[in-house]
């Protein structure tokens, strides 16, 4: 009997018989047989199975990692996988951290710069009144501490604010145009102050300069009958001591020195006004300090406009008309009301800016190109200018608009007349343009107009205007940008003489300045007339007035460096407050451009009024 067939087939293998043995030996030699022979027979998958038997599978090796167990070649990978990302990562990064750092050096300051940092010095030597320890003068001291002890009715006296030249007497118009001067320079080009680092300090200054303007009247009060106009005096001719007979140092000033009041001032109010509301602009970051300027730019505005008192502050002063004439007032008017608007946001203010009453009395139309030239005395461009910026970025229309028009026509003729190939102002052959007809002292006008030159261009170029129209021809806002630097380069030492007009900038610049306390060494204590022997004296100056620009060459660009000669070699305050604007403007630390916006930030949001109805229509 046969067992059970489970493969589903005979046991039987049909052919020739063999014997138990054979088949025993067949079955001994199969497997070894298709081993050694398997390249060339060719098996089935079954035969395979079945001769040959399952392949026994590979073992995997584990690792334990205490709370994770994975197999060695994940684990290799993983080691492998860090070991590349801290060489392709890592490695680069600790390389590049331990290498010497090397800081690019920053870009070198031009020239403007470099004469500003030393233009802005002039104000540290003319400082009057407790100086600060840094104030970085090292031949000034304390000087006029008595001043205005004859004013019983200013509480402090009139210690502080600066000398106005080489001289030691302090006169208000200048010094507020000055500080009105400054302060506009900081409210366009805040960006560039904070750039070269002069930011804090040129604040500093102006902020000497408003706070003895704000002793100079009762600030807190709303209404006064009085300003104090000046401290110290002088008479051409006199032999008395005082500020001009005396040569000595402001330490050691031993004459009398009177306290000048004006209970008739509008145009030192005004500029005094303008002055204070500009530096309130500035400090705005200092919301008591600034309240505190604005108001009293309200109080001494609203005494320059009082009708009882309109008489100029210099008319028939024997000891302000000689030296700071003022011929006219409604220039300053324009020019306080101005400031005033943009520092008060006030509508009132520009509703009398844009007055035309108050253009046509200040001649702004039919005074001639002479009216286009910034000085103390004329504020006219200026003024026009600073309106015009609202036109052209705020655009207010009805009903400022016809007279905005009207200036920025007007100031458009004032840039015309400073161009070389109009002939409307005198240039020398060294290309110094002569805006006060060949008097003296002609760089602090060719630096104003340098300054409001450069200005307008920014103005045109944030605004995206490319040029404006003389007449018919058309000219780039470059051609502006250029006469300034033309002007400037001038002062700089770009001249016949190749001599700098600023002190301490460059190697050949005025080395007898008229100037008393830089003409007397810092140790020797003079008398009245004593210190005529330093005045007459051939030597150069002991003490370098580091920044001062000199009144300048005369109309043949011939030069004298003689201290006894102030007509060329007397500073005075106004005419470095216009370098310094000309010299911000021109520089290129920063970047370039104006702050479009911080002139307008105490202004409310214009709605333009609706214009009024046309009359009843009458057949």
């Amino acid at each position: 009997m046969h067992g059970g067939n489970h493969w589903g087939g005979s046991f039987e293998i049909h052919g020739d018989s063999a014997t138990d043995d054979e088949r025993s030996r067949n079955m001994d030699i199969d497997r070894a047989a298709l081993s050694h022979h398997s390249h060339s027979q060719n098996l089935d998958e079954t035969q395979q199975s079945w001769l040959l038997g399952p392949s026994e599978p590979k073992k995997n090796k584990y690792i334990d990692l205490g709370c994770v167990v994975c197999s060695r070649k994940a684990f290799r990978y993983s080691v492998w996988t860090v070991v590349i990302a801290l060489v392709v990562i890592v490695l680069p990064i600790v390389i590049v951290k331990s290498l010497p750092k090397h800081h690019p050096k920053p870009p070198k300051p031009d020239n403007y710069t470099l004469a500003l940092h030393k233009a802005l010095m002039f104000f540290n030597a003319q400082k009057s009144g407790r100086l600060p320890r840094s104030n970085g003068v090292p031949w000034r001291h304390d000087s006029g501490l008595q001043d205005g002890s004859d004013a019983k009715d200013v509480k402090g006296g009139l210690v502080g604010g600066y000398y106005d030249a080489g001289d030691n007497i302090k006169f208000g118009f200048p010094m507020a145009f000055s500080m009105s001067m400054l302060g506009w320079t900081v409210v366009e080009y805040a960006h560039k102050y904070k750039a070269i680092g002069e930011y804090d300090h040129v604040r500093e200054l102006i902020r000497w300069g408003t706070d003895y303007i704000l002793q100079t009247f009762n600030s807190s009060s709303n209404n006064i009958n009085h300003i104090y106009s000046q401290v110290g005096s002088a008479r051409n001719g006199s032999t008395t001591p005082d500020d001009h007979y005396c040569w000595e140092r402001p330490e050691d000033m031993d004459y009398p020195r009177r306290s000048l009041a004006s209970s008739s001032a509008p145009d030192l109010g005004a500029e005094m006004a303008a002055a204070l509301s500009a530096a309130s602009i500035v400090f705005r970051d200092d919301p008591v300090y600034s309240e505190r300027l604005s108001h009293a730019a309200e109080t001494v505005f609203k005494f320059a406009r009082d009708q009882g008192h309109r008489n100029r502050y210099s008319a028939g002063n024997p000891d302000i008309e000689p030296f700071y004439n003022s011929t006219d007032y409604f220039d300053e008017h324009m020019w306080g009301a101005a400031w005033l608007y943009y520092a008060t946001g006030n509508s009132s203010y520009l509703a009398l800016a844009t007055n035309p009453g108050i253009a046509r009395n200040a001649h702004n139309a039919d005074g001639g190109p002479d009216k286009g030239v910034l000085s103390w005395d004329n504020k006219i461009p200026a003024a026009q200018l600073l309106l015009l910026r609202l036109r052209m970025f705020l655009n207010p229309g009805y009903p400022y608009e016809e007279m905005l028009k009207s200036y920025s026509n007007i100031t458009g003729l004032y840039m015309c007349s400073y161009l070389k190939r109009f002939n409307v102002f005198n240039f020398t052959q060294g290309g110094l343009i002569q805006l006060n007809h060949g008097r003296p002292q002609t760089l602090q006008y060719a630096a104003n107009a340098a300054f409001l030159a450069n200005l307008y261009a920014d103005y045109m170029n944030a605004t995206g205007v490319p040029g404006w129209f003389c007449g018919p021809y058309y000219f780039s806002a470059i051609v502006l940008r250029q006469f300034a630097q033309s002007q400037i380069n001038y002062i700089l030492g770009d001249n016949p003489r190749k001599m700098s007009y600023v002190v301490g900038y460059g190697s050949n610049y005025p080395k007898h300045v008229h100037h008393r306390g830089a003409s007397i060494p810092n140790n020797q204590k003079t008398t009245c007339t004593g210190g005529w022997k330093w005045r007459d004296s051939n030597n150069p100056n002991p003490n370098t007035i580091t920044g001062a620009m000199v009144g300048g060459p005369d109309r043949f660009d011939q030069f004298r460096d003689v201290r006894s000669n102030y007509n060329y070699t007397e500073p005075t305050l106004a005419g470095n407050a216009g370098l310094v604007a000309a010299l911000i403007s021109l520089t290129g630390s920063g970047g370039g451009g104006i702050d479009t916006n911080k002139i307008f930030s105490g202004i409310p949001p214009l709605f333009p009024v609706s214009p009024p109805p046309p009359p009843p229509w009458k057949p």
